[in-house]
Formats: C-alpha cells, sequence, structure tokens
C-alpha cells in the first residue's frame, strides 16, 4: 500500500493524473480483502493489485475510462460467482465492492497522502475517512483526516457523519486496520488508520531468535533484535533486521520504536535474562508480548514479578508459553508456531483448525452421487 500512496504523490507532484482503486468491503470469499490498492496511470499501467484476474481487469478498464471521459468517484459491486470465478480459475463465492477515485490535482489528495506516509515512516498515527458511497453525489470522495493528537483536516460535509468517522478511526488507526461505516441514508464512508508496519521486535538472539526473524521477514513485519552480547546482535547474523540493540535486557527496549502495532518476542538464554526481558516488555504499548519456555520457567518469573509488584491483569495478558500448538520441536518449527500466533492476534483469528466439516464434504459427496455424468476414470 506505501508504495501505491507514493507513487500517486509522485504522479500529482509531477502533474499526472491517475485513479486510485481501494477494495473497500468484502464478503465471503475473495482474492483480496478491504484496503488493497491499484493505481491506475494515464498510459494504463498500474502499481498495487486488487487481486488479479477478471476483477482486477474490469476495474483497470473503468480506471481507465474514468480518465478518458474525465468522470468521477464510482462506488462500484463486483459479484463473484460460480461462472466468472471460473473464468480464471478461481475458487471464490463473495462480494466485492470498490472505489475509484481519480486524482486530477495535487491539492485534494497531497496533504492527506503525505502525512499518511509520514505515518508509515514512524511519524505520528492517523486516520483517514473517505466519502465512498452517497445520495448526494457531490459528497463522493470527500476525506476527514483524524491526526493522533486529535487534530483534523478535511471535511465530510455533515458534523454527525464526521462524529461517526472519529468514532471509527479511533478504532483502527493505532493498528493500522480499515473499517466500514454505514448509515441509514445509503452513504458509506471507508475508514483507513495509518502507522508503522508490523513491528517484531526479538529479545534474544539465539537460534529460536535468528529463525523467527527470518520467517518475520518474509511476511512483511519490521524486525529489530535486542541482546546483551555483540556476537549475537548484529546485521551480519540478522542482515534482514532494521536495526540490532546491545544492551541489557532490561534497557534495550528504550532503543526502540515501540508503538500498538508492535510484537515482543522474549526468548534470551536463560531465566534470568527472561526475567529482566519480560518486566521491560509489559511496560511497553506493544500489542503482543510473548515469553518462551515451559509452564514452570513462566511461573517462576510471574511469581518474581508479582512480588515487584507488577500488576496480575498485565501479566496475565503475556502469551506464555508462547506459539500455537503445532507440536514445534526445532527452531525453525518454533518460529512458525511464535509467528502463527502472531498473525492470529493481529488478523483476529482463533488459531483452530480450517479443515471443513464432515456436512460440507458429505454434501459434495451427495452432490456426485447425483450427477449424471460418470466419473471419469483414472490415468494409467
Amino acid at each position: 500500500m506505501k508504495e501505491v500512496i507514493q507513487e500517486a504523490i509522485n504522479l500529482l507532484e509531477k502533474g499526472e493524473h491517475c485513479v486510485l482503486a481501494t477494495v473497500v468491503r468484502t464478503r465471503g470469499s475473495t482474492p483480496q480483502k478491504a484496503g488493497a490498492k491499484l493505481l491506475v496511470r494515464k498510459d494504463g499501467s498500474g502499481v498495487g493489485t486488487l487481486g488479479g484476474g477478471c476483477v482486477e481487469g474490469d476495474i483497470w478498464f473503468a480506471a481507465k475510462e474514468i480518465m478518458r471521459f474525465k468522470g468521477g468517484p464510482e462506488f462500484k459491486d463486483y459479484f463473484l460467482n460460480e461462472e466468472i470465478a471460473a473464468r480464471d480459475g478461481l475458487v471464490c463465492g463473495g462480494s466485492m465492492y470498490f472505489f475509484l477515485d481519480p486524482l486530477w490535482n495535487d491539492t485534494d489528495f497531497l496533504p492527506f497522502a503525505k502525512e499518511a506516509l509520514q505515518a508509515y515512516d514512524g511519524g505520528p498515527v492517523l486516520g483517514i475517512a473517505t466519502v465512498v458511497r452517497s445520495p448526494n453525489a457531490d459528497l463522493l470522495g470527500a476525506r476527514f483526516m483524524v491526526r493522533e493528537d486529535g487534530s483534523t483536516q478535511g471535511a465530510l460535509g455533515d458534523p454527525e457523519l464526521e462524529k461517526l468517522a472519529l468514532a471509527a478511526i479511533h478504532q483502527v488507526s493505532s493498528l493500522g486496520k480499515n473499517d466500514t461505516v454505514l448509515t441509514s441514508d445509503g452513504t458509506e464512508l471507508f475508514v483507513e488508520g495509518f502507522t508503522t508496519p508490523p513491528t517484531l521486535v526479538i529479545m534474544g538472539g539465539g537460534h529460536i531468535g535468528k529463525a523467527t526473524s527470518t520467517l518475520a521477514a518474509t511476511l512483511g513485519f519490521r524486525i529489530y533484535v535486542v541482546d546483551d552480547r555483540p556476537e549475537f546482535a548484529n546485521a551480519e547474523r540478522f542482515p534482514e533486521a532494521a536495526g540490532a540493540v546491545i544492551a541489557p535486557y532490561s534497557e534495550g527496549l528504550a532503543q526502540v520504536p515501540i508503538n500498538a502495532n508492535t510484537y515482543i518476542v522474549v526468548a534470551t538464554r536463560g531465566h534470568r535474562q527472561d526475567d529482566y526481558a519480560l518486566e521491560a516488555a509489559i511496560g511497553t504499548p506493544a500489542t503482543y508480548v510473548g515469553l518462551l519456555g515451559s509452564k514452570r520457567k513462566t511461573l517462576l518469573i510471574y511469581k518474581d514479578l508479582l512480588e515487584k509488584g507488577h500488576d496480575p491483569a498485565v501479566l496475565r495478558s503475556v502469551r506464555s508459553p508462547m506459539g500455537l500448538d503445532i507440536g514445534a520441536l526445532t527452531p525453525e518449527e518454533i518460529a512458525v508456531s511464535i509467528m502463527s500466533e502472531i498473525i492470529m492476534v493481529r488478523r483476529g483469528g482463533q488459531g483452530g483448525k480450517m479443515q471443513m466439516e464432515d456436512r460440507y464434504f458429505n454434501r459434495a459427496l451427495e452432490q456426485a452421487k447425483a450427477s449424471p455424468w460418470p466419473a471419469s476414470a483414472p490415468s494409467s
């Protein structure tokens, strides 16, 4: 998403127009979820993706037609029925809703886009609400931005609508999520939060820390490593990390940018170091704090911290032993377990198995038996 916004800024600053297409809502099984973006340039090329296939192709064509005829913003829905999905070999059965926003000049979009990029790079968190559907066509594309300090920019044309936007922005901005607000008159707001990429702080540069860092890098996390030993916290050992901090575990987090979109993994070399690291971690605004180790070790550390006067509710929120129960043994498998739990927390998942229930399989079996066509023989 950052690349899409950056390219829109580049084009507008050069005086070139473009169309920004955004998935604002989905239902059911779809190739992309809300927040996905595609920027279509005037030459027909683009940046970003809406999921590919016929869906993206149709939206791409619509964006080019908007530029061709100098049209206004458009709200479009797309129903992925079996025929449409089959055209591209998709197995989807949901609905996607798009907002196509033509960007004709720099004054309407640039102030919002530039502050969004600053938030990505560690600046103040902010949220932007955009009118994507309205009975009043003049309001389409109106934006309302709320910064971390409470200051605002832009307007939605209705104070009550701005109150709804403000409440929604408070819910999504700190984690960089998005939401939709629907009103009784058919107005729809798409609300986006802008903050840093998800940040993983690994306290302990040993085997598990290394495996977790390697995996997290492929998942798009910005990574920092904290260790009190130079040989375990350096750019050579962690080339994928944004930073390696050599410091006592009780002090190292002070050198790392931490906000609500941060996830901390405590995996040091021993009980005493874990104690100091966990005590430092629970004092941060990180959304996730996990402690590696057995239940026995965890309880001993909890006892020590409770005796120091730490809040029981805060300690109870620590994920320990951290990770999902997948029977992991090797450092690489443990890294999968840890990152699976972090993804679950970040995306709001449940952590259960995804295998379909028997009743769905039995339905397919009954349909196959009722089919007039004989099953094809297996190839030899």
